[in-house]
């Protein structure tokens, strides 16, 4: 199993965040995650860090980290530029690009800033041509696409990204509408978010209907968990782990119920739930102030108890 951490960048300069980076890469975390909105979420007033720009620098200031967004937002960047944003970074990071793309979550900071909201099928309309362009992009030294959101005509892509067959997509959600069929058809890695985690057995089975539907093993599709971490030394310290979380993640749409919050012994079985229900990777969501301490204490205590 993959351990990622993801920190939402709300911090006011960048070296804090490269010493969590760093201090991840040093741990044993394999991935290391953004969040991509204007301004953090429900808190515009606390400074916080472009994602792409943030990720860029993350990944000339580490050596073996993968970065990436959950997820990047399409309606921010046109899929050619992003599509090219995507290759050169790749190249630059030796390929250790994740690349994470969804249709946008806030309505706010769309309107706010001017740019294209919709509804809820427009933009899986729009995410849906982004990603034929993106993948053909990776995949192809010249693209051509007409859509009804997007034309593009023998736009070229070189040089090609470093990792093959492609910087792996992460795609999440669990909507079967919309998001699972693109799972089905585009994504390399399908990522559960927190919200999504009291029924994604049954988003499970949703998914691998969809990929037999177009021709796809789901087999070729990994499963990411996102979920709160929070780790107690021991016994006598979890019930003010548990309070703590509670404080801070206690909103329904983070399931904490279902995420990491207990003691080394405690997560290590969770973990091992997980394995055996098909989980490939598991992304830990922690708050900056706490991440230092919570990865040092994981790498420490759980890590030497998981499976090689």
């Amino acid at each position: 199993m993959e351990l990622g951490i993801y920190i939402p960048q709300i911090v006011p300069e960048y070296a804090p965040l490269l010493d969590l980076a760093r201090t991840a890469e040093r741990t044993g975390f394999a991935n290391f995650w953004l969040f991509d909105h204007l301004w953090s979420p429900g808190l515009p007033e606390h400074p916080s860090l472009e994602a792409w720009t943030a990720a860029t620098a993350l990944l000339t200031g580490t050596t073996t980290l993968r970065v990436g967004s959950l997820v990047l937002c399409n309606n921010f960047r046109h899929p050619v530029v992003l599509g090219r944003m995507a290759t050169t970074l790749d190249v630059i990071s030796g390929g250790r690009l994740e690349f994470g793309l969804g249709s946008g979550s806030i309505r706010d900071e769309h309107l706010q800033a001017g740019l294209p909201w919709g509804s809820a099928g427009e933009r899986a309309e729009r995410l849906g041509e982004a990603l034929e362009i993106i993948t053909s992009m990776f995949a192809r030294e010249r693209t051509s696409f007409d859509g009804k959101h997007y034309q593009v005509s023998d736009i070229a892509n070189l040089p090609r990204p470093v990792q093959s067959p492609r910087p792996p997509i992460h795609i999440g959600g669990i909507g079967p509408k919309y998001t699972l069929p693109l799972v089905a058809r585009y994504a390399d890695v399908w990522n559960i978010p927190t919200y999504g985690l009291p029924d994604h057995r049954r988003s499970a089975e949703l998914l691998d209907a969809e990929c037999l539907r177009v021709e796809r093993d789901p087999a070729s599709i990994r499963r990411s968990h996102q979920a709160i971490l929070a780790i107690a030394e021991n016994d006598r310290e979890l019930p003010e782990v548990q309070a703590r979380a509670r404080r801070h993640y206690g909103a329904e749409a983070f399931a904490l119920d279902e995420g990491y919050v207990g003691t080394p012994a405690m997560l290590v079985d969770r973990l091992a739930e997980r394995a055996e229900q098909g989980i490939d990777s598991v992304i830990f969501m922690v708050g900056a102030k706490q991440a230092a301490t919570t990865m040092e204490l994981f790498a420490a205590e759980v890590m030497p108890q998981l499976p090689g």
